[in-house]
């Protein structure tokens, strides 16, 4: 089956909702990404565990939520199995998650998989 021009727009149409989501979700996971490194400096460098207590929990959700959103749009997008595993390991690992975004965009606004 070969797939032409016509066809790759109209999945790039059908994915710009989940990619929009997943993008906000990348971005805000680096964020919090960038905060918990805080929050860590401040719990282990200077002995003060409070702001660990209260943002770790937050940085939990925010992970779960980048995780939902990233498995969905991998579903919709048919990414591969390595694919999917790469991107949300990427959302571990500090400013990863923002190089992932970019590659995840380019790749699914060109209409190719992961």
């Amino acid at each position: 089956m070969v797939t032409t021009d016509r066809d790759k727009v109209a999945a790039t149409t059908n994915l710009r909702a989940p990619l929009l989501r997943f993008r906000v979700a990348a971005f805000v996971t680096g964020i919090g990404l960038l905060g918990l490194v805080a929050v860590m400096v401040l719990r282990y460098g200077f002995d003060n565990p409070e702001p660990s207590a209260v943002y770790s929990p937050i940085h939990g959700v925010i992970y779960m939520v980048y995780l939902v959103l990233a498995v969905d749009l991998a579903l919709k997008a048919r990414w591969s199995v390595k694919g999917t595993i790469g991107v949300l390991l990427a959302g571990c690992v500090p400013l990863l998650s923002f190089v992932a975004e970019r590659a995840v965009t380019r790749r699914v606004l060109a209409g190719r998989k992961l």
